[in-house]
């Protein structure tokens, strides 16, 4: 019995399903979002238009650039921090044996719980009183250091937790393009004087870039719509210095009750996000292919 498809339509129709769902519970929310941001509504009174105010609100009072760039630096090193790990690991474990079989499940193991356990093991662990870390600081003779109340450092805080969490999903797929990578070649490289850094660089590298493509892609998605991490362990603060945009959209709907301030920050969120895709995937395709050969 073949499973290919005998009519044109065919692929189209077992498509349908997901479409429609992502039309019903994204296409239609957002389109639903870039409506209301044309409007001042509280949720209590009735909807008044007020065009591009909302806009130029957030424009003007200077939340919008602050957001931006404030999620861009912690989007920056999430998925730096996570793709340099991810690779790393990958490399170190690519072995047979139940020990880097333990060691890789035990990596992965962090991304599969839920944000919210990893935000209060990680609240915990940074109390600057009773937490381990401060714990340990202070037995070495050292100050212990304010993780999540320091508006300087808090940002970079919790995107070591994220970094934490996910580098086990970034690890598990490049392990998959590792597979993809002809042994034989390798081989054939080592024999030749190709020593274990040539042999990254002129052949792992150049086949790896499509995943670590994919591993960027969907890292930077995950960092900007990071929500849990910020709500359980800072709220925001201190002094909204960890203040994020999809934390700042919570905020403007369910704190401030201005549903049309934060349709106009949905937009201009969906709007970056996918250009900053666009943008990496551009500069992944566009950079010149490294020969496979030495």
């Amino acid at each position: 019995m073949s499973l290919r498809p005998t009519k044109a339509f065919h692929p189209y129709a077992m498509l349908a399903p997901t479409l429609v769902l992502l039309g019903l519970f994204s296409i239609v929310p957002l389109g639903v979002a870039f409506h209301r941001s044309f409007f001042a509504w509280d949720l209590l009174t009735p909807a008044e238009p007020v065009g591009f105010d909302n806009y130029r609100f957030l424009w003007s009072s200077g939340e919008l650039l602050e957001v931006g760039w404030r999620t861009l630096a912690y989007s920056v090193v999430v998925v730096s921090a996570s793709l340099t790990l991810g690779l790393a690991l990958a490399l170190a474990l690519n072995r047979e044996g139940r020990f880097y079989a333990f060691v890789r499940s035990a990596v992965f193991s962090a991304y599969v719980v839920s944000w919210v356990a990893v935000g209060l093991l990680w609240l915990w662990l940074l109390d600057p009183q009773a937490g381990l870390v401060a714990r340990v600081t202070r037995g070495l003779g050292w100050t212990p250091v304010d993780w999540l109340g320091n508006p300087k450092v808090v940002l970079f805080t919790l995107a070591g937790v994220t970094v934490w969490k996910i580098t086990g999903y970034a690890m598990v797929i490049f392990l998959a393009g590792l597979k993809d990578v002809p042994r034989s070649v390798l081989e054939a490289a080592a024999l030749d004087g190709a020593g274990p850094w040539q042999r990254f660089h002129r052949i792992v590298w150049p086949l790896l870039r499509p995943t670590a493509a994919f591993v960027g892609t969907t890292s930077l998605i995950l960092s900007f719509q990071a929500f849990d991490i910020v709500r359980v362990m800072t709220q925001g603060g201190p002094v909204r210095s960890s203040t994020i945009f999809v934390y700042a959209i919570y905020e403007q709907v369910f704190v401030n009750l201005r549903i049309g301030r934060a349709s106009a920050l949905t937009v201009v969120f969906f709007l970056l996000l996918v250009g900053l895709t666009g943008l990496q995937w551009r500069w992944w395709r566009n950079r010149p292919r490294a020969k496979t050969t030495l």
